[in-house]
């Protein structure tokens, strides 16, 4: 696998050069899966997404010579494999018929195959995590991925409980994301820095910086959920709430109007209406205040951490995609 980049006296790789490793590792394993399960696996992989987890786990790894262990890429690659596989569950969730541009799982084989091949790639992405050889000792007593597996399905199921629940409060949703999505980006900036030699005192601070990046992403989904098309997305948009998924602009207009929340509840609100009570109470603008929020904490995480000018350029970098995302 690209020997000429791999420098075999410490096995490292340019900082560059790991984003495409980290694909091409994705894709091997899912090209090498048994025979019975691989046109699936070949399905998901015709459709390639934005790779922002992994470019978290190879910044945070990158070492003072802008270079990063191979256990980076094959930590990554574990960690791209539990998101896809999260994808393919929430897609049955949702009955969703397309994702990333390409026709779901679900939708081409059925519900049943889906849920099995989701479940096979958790247990590929564990296979892979059990890779790693330099700091595998640190990995499992501090990262351990499957303990943040947990996590992410525990904020899947308290989403599920509370589908359709109108009287969500912001607290509580955002309790919710801090499992579903917030654990994965938590994950991935924890095992770059412990694959870096991070100190236990630097880790927390990538640690936490995960965290605030990951609750930035999904309030900035929630956001272009009422904002961006679906052509842009290239997946269904407008949806969340006809899925019984209250996100916080629309807690946020339940919470201004009351009389609103009620006619929601008793399932006598349109679309359209939906979107006026969000504008007019500002919903977005509420959701927004909080992105920002969790911006600036995650700026000064960055500022103070032991990292090159550069390093902290590309942390930013993720931070304002995961901020921008669509």
């Amino acid at each position: 696998m690209t020997d000429k980049i791999i420098k075999e006296e410490n096995n490292s790789i340019r900082q560059d050069e790991a984003p495409g490793l980290v694909r091409e590792e994705v894709g091997r394993c899912l090209k090498e899966t048994p025979l019975i399960i691989r046109e699936y696996t070949s399905h998901l992989l015709a459709s390639q997404g934005k790779n922002i987890r992994a470019a978290s786990v190879i910044t945070a790894a990158e070492d003072k010579d802008g270079n990063v262990s191979m256990d980076a890429v094959r930590i990554a690659s574990a960690i791209e494999i539990v998101h896809l596989a999260s994808l393919v569950h929430d897609d049955v969730m949702d009955d969703a018929d397309i994702r990333r541009g390409k026709e779901t799982l679900q939708r081409k084989y059925g519900k049943k195959t889906a849920v099995i091949c989701g479940d096979y790639l958790l247990s590929l992405a564990l296979r892979k995590a059990a890779s790693i050889s330099i700091k595998k000792e640190l990995l499992e007593k501090d990262l351990k991925l499957q303990d943040y597996i947990g996590k992410l399905c525990l904020g899947e199921l308290y989403q599920h409980i509370n589908n359709g629940n109108t009287r969500l409060t912001a607290y509580q949703y955002l309790k919710i994301i801090s499992g579903k999505t917030a654990a994965l980006f938590e994950a991935s900036f924890l095992a770059g820095a412990i694959i870096s030699g991070a100190d236990e005192k630097e880790t927390k601070k990538y640690r936490r910086l995960g965290f605030y990046i990951g609750m930035i992403f999904q309030l900035t989904d929630d956001c272009n959920d009422f904002v961006i098309s679906e052509e842009v997305a290239t997946k269904p948009v407008q949806s969340d709430f006809e899925q019984g998924v209250i996100t916080l602009p629309l807690i946020h207009a339940f919470e201004s109007k009351p009389d609103f929340r009620e006619k929601a509840a008793a399932g006598k609100v349109s679309r359209k209406q939906i979107n006026e009570a969000v504008e007019s109470t500002g919903g977005l603008s509420f959701t927004r205040s909080i992105i920002k929020a969790f911006y600036k904490k995650a700026m000064r995480i960055i500022e103070i951490l032991d990292a090159s000018d550069d390093k902290k350029k590309r942390l930013v970098s993720i931070l304002d995609k995961a901020s921008r995302m669509i």
